[in-house]
């Protein structure tokens, strides 16, 4: 893999900088109170192969211009892909006409100037790479071939691809915030098709990170999605019971997903979450933090500022197993009562605390269970906290695999599931900004036969 300097890109920090300053003067001049805007200017490729052809190979390249502007507590939005001067100017115009026409409320505006970012590190997050669309196409056929070779069992492909994706992102506002990001991000991907001569199966693996040195070899991805489709070969159903249930990292994301949803500031302002005035709450067991890191050099959640250019939030959201606080943006904190702490793009590198145990010792510690590696449907209702999922994955008898199993259902209530987590791995996946081991969990109905 080549890395260079390329500055495509870098050259327009500072022509992005000056458009939102002119179109914040512009909102100004027509009689807005406040203004804020935002500007992204993102190009990549994406390169596709399948059963050792190529598919697809795709460019891209967008621009994108979005203002809010206030006259008083009235608000207008526009927006525009062009960032042409004269398309910019009936933007704004646009934005000043629906906000005269918009009715007053006391929470919008820009988020309070004092809780704007004034210190902005170095995150390490862009890294250039000179990569063609023939040396794209060849690694993904690289990837693909290692998995179709693995075994004769794996009989079909639904292909490799590769992704990359170079941006930078401006925000500025009338307090006098003005500021820019450059991001990459770049993923490798591959789906393969397993036979034994009495069903087939399907799995994938992935890898992505923000330089080309931080994704996996080629060879390896392909060869662990072969791997993955391969040991679900030979499925079965269960009897209908109450188990153990064992999520796997990539999985187990999910379910802190659902809590941030849950306490997220638009949920507990319109009362619609099953975590309502949980702030203060022991929710999960004492042994459970979730730690906020926007700060980590490298890391795909790392930021200095949330879309409203205000400070992220670096410390606990769960402390002991007690939930610290809402994620709040500027709207939803006013709602509250309360001030925003950095949330309205989501949280930035949120890690869950781990028990000690790798993957093998918390099969053992189930002992007898379900181990789930994949989840089907949206069967998860953050109002009421019900969670029903179909799933698959592999049955444990003396914290061993015994084989592989499908067409079941798993379902609990999300606040059972979180206080009844019995320990959380260290094999920490950190392909997004939420990290997590794998969880287990201490019961639930698992629905299959019978």
């Amino acid at each position: 893999m080549k890395n260079s300097d390329s500055n495509s890109l870098s050259a327009s920090t500072e022509t992005l900088e000056s458009i939102i300053a002119d179109a914040l003067d512009q909102a100004r001049r027509l009689g807005a109170s406040s203004a804020e805007a935002g500007l992204t200017l993102s190009e990549g490729m994406s390169v596709s192969v399948r059963m050792r052809e190529v598919e697809t190979v795709e460019y891209q390249q967008d621009n994108g211009l979005g203002i809010s502007v206030y006259f008083g507590q009235r608000k207008g939005t526009a927006s525009t892909s062009s960032l042409d001067p004269e398309a910019i100017r009936k933007t704004v115009q646009a934005a000043c006409d629906i906000a005269r026409h918009t009715s007053e409320d006391p929470c919008t505006g820009l988020a309070d100037a004092e809780c704007l970012q004034t210190e902005f590190r170095d995150l390490d997050l862009w890294h250039d790479w000179s990569l063609d669309s023939a040396e794209a196409i060849d690694l993904a056929l690289t990837c693909e071939a290692a998995a179709l070779d693995v075994s004769e069992q794996i009989v079909n492909s639904d292909g490799a691809s590769l992704d990359t994706a170079r941006g930078i992102s401006a925000y500025g506002n009338t307090h006098g915030f003005l500021q820019s990001e450059r991001k990459t991000r770049y993923s490798i991907s591959c789906s393969v098709v397993g036979d034994d001569g009495q069903g087939m199966q399907r799995d994938y693996w992935y890898s992505v990170a923000r330089s080309p040195q931080g994704l996996e070899a080629v060879e390896a991805i392909g060869r662990r999605a072969a791997e993955r489709s391969l040991r679900r070969l030979g499925a079965r159903k269960l009897p209908t019971g109450r188990h153990p249930v064992l999520f796997v990292p990539e999985l187990a994301r999910g379910l802190i997903s659902h809590f941030n949803q849950a306490i997220g500031g638009n949920a507990q302002y319109r009362k619609a979450s099953f975590l309502l005035d949980a702030r203060g709450e022991q929710l999960f067991p004492e042994f459970v933090d979730l730690i906020e890191q926007p700060y980590l050099p490298g890391a795909l959640g790392s930021a200095n500022y949330d879309a409203e250019g205000v400070a992220v939030y670096e410390g606990p959201v769960v402390e002991k197993g007690v939930v610290c606080d809402y994620l709040l943006d500027s709207y939803s904190a006013r709602k509250l009562g309360r001030q925003t702490n950095g949330h309205a793009s989501g949280v930035h590198n949120l890690r869950l605390s781990d028990t000690g145990e790798d993957l093998q010792a918390l099969l053992k510690k189930m002992d007898r269970g379900l181990m789930v590696t994949e989840l089907m449907g949206q069967g998860v209702n953050t109002v009421t906290g019900d969670y029903s999922r179909g799933a698959a994955g592999f049955w444990v008898e003396n914290g061993e695999i015994q084989y592989p199993v499908e067409e079941i259902t798993i379902a609990s209530n999300l606040r059972d599931m979180f206080s009844g987590i019995v320990a959380i791995g260290n094999d920490l996946d950190r392909r997004g900004n939420i990290l997590s081991g794998s969880i287990l969990v201490d019961e639930m109905t698992v629905a299959g036969e019978g």
